[in-house]
């Protein structure tokens, strides 16, 4: 007598069962999604919320940064100087010490990060045709901002003596600059693309981090696990509606940058597309992964924090290039999908690189959606633990 065996099931049926279990686990997020006020902030209202502060909080813009003048020379000479860098706008007259040594005082008190020293006998060595020196005081406390003020004072300068009449000769080669895709070296340019992949990595793994441990805590999976639905059917269904939500997320997040910020669109939109739903995906699958292994809420969003925070922010080229980092350090960020994100935005908002550049990238973070759902649906376990 031969053992009893289950009745073969077709695959088209038993593939019309697997998406209908999916659809219904969807189906029953959606509804918790639409009835918690906190889930549709996350999802809508703190990117927006994040993408302003730190859109116009962060940049490195010289917008009437304080400037002391010492001018021992006192002619028209040195009153049509000090007018050339501060008709700009990008410096004021905040401070005019009565010499270099008071330049220190200022510095101190915070007055003037910047000073130019105009010594006696500027204008006559100027009409001359002689070397005419300049002392340029930086205060050095910050680097990033004296790099820049060192730099947009030497290009003044250079405007200036370029425009006068009787200057000696250009030499035989000179080097003409020419800056590519954020020609006015504007500090949004560069941060909002970053600023964009930081908020949809941090509100992405925030959303589903808290998907099943918060229905761990409800004892709700007791409930789930009395029905046929397999794992991959829960993870997926519980993935489906966050995609979505995030879809509307990113083009919320985008269009913000591009009408606030001046953010332009050089490539593909429908690269642009791929590029973020491969994104999504990732960092929604890892915030699933993070709430199958936590067993409560606050955990998880610990660990959801953290790890889309720090790699988001500090190993994704958002502020500080990867490639200058240690090599273990660049290992470690090549692991999180917001180093490749990153790359994607700033390729295909500011350069208009397509497909043919950026798929390495693409190719990157499916590998990651992949290997993390994989690992969520298996450490997933039709028991409560």
């Amino acid at each position: 007598m031969t053992g009893w065996r289950p009745p073969h099931v077709p695959l088209t049926v038993r593939f019309r069962r697997f998406v209908r279990r999916t659809l219904a686990v969807s189906g029953k997020e959606i509804v918790h999604v639409a009835r918690d006020p906190s889930t549709l902030y996350i999802a809508l209202g703190m990117p927006v919320v994040l993408l302003l502060i730190f859109g116009y909080g962060i940049s490195f813009d010289l917008d009437r940064a304080a400037m002391a003048i010492v001018d021992d020379d006192r002619t028209p000479a040195s009153r049509d100087l000090v007018s050339a860098l501060t008709s700009s706008g990008e410096f004021r007259v905040a401070a005019r010490p009565e010499s270099a040594d008071d330049v220190d005082h200022v510095f101190r008190a915070g007055d003037a990060s910047i000073a130019v020293v105009i010594p006696p006998g500027f204008s006559d060595d100027l009409a001359g045709g002689l070397p005419t020196p300049l002392q340029i005081l930086v205060d050095g406390s910050d680097g990033s901002k004296a790099g820049g003020e060192m730099g947009t004072v030497a290009a003044l300068l250079r405007k200036w003596a370029g425009g006068l009449a009787g200057t000696p000769m250009a030499p035989p080669i000179e080097a003409k600059v020419e800056l590519l895709y954020n020609p006015g070296l504007r500090s949004a340019i560069f941060f909002v693309p970053g600023l964009v992949a930081y908020i949809l990595a941090l509100a992405g793994v925030l959303l589903t981090a808290l998907t099943i441990a918060r229905e761990e805590e409800q004892g709700n999976l007791e409930q789930l696990f009395a029905t046929p639905i397999g794992r991959l059917e829960v993870i997926l269904g519980k993935l489906g509606p966050y995609v979505g939500l995030g879809v509307v997320q990113a083009l919320l997040v985008l269009a913000v940058g591009a009408v606030a910020f001046d953010v332009p669109m050089m490539g593909s939109p429908l690269t642009l597309a791929v590029g973020t739903l491969l994104f999504l995906i990732g960092v929604l699958s890892q915030g699933l992964f993070i709430s199958v292994i936590s067993h409560s809420q606050q955990v998880a969003t610990q660990i959801g924090a953290i790890t889309s925070l720090l790699p988001a922010i500090l190993m994704s080229g958002f502020m500080f290039p990867v490639e200058r980092m240690p090599i273990p350090l660049q290992v470690i960020a090549s692991i999180f999908p917001a180093r490749y994100y990153v790359s994607i935005l700033r390729g295909i908002l500011l350069k208009g690189n397509g497909f043919e550049v950026l798929w390495p990238h693409m190719l990157a973070m499916a590998l990651f959606s992949l290997i993390v759902l994989t690992a969520a649906t298996r450490r997933f376990r039709r028991r409560v633990a």
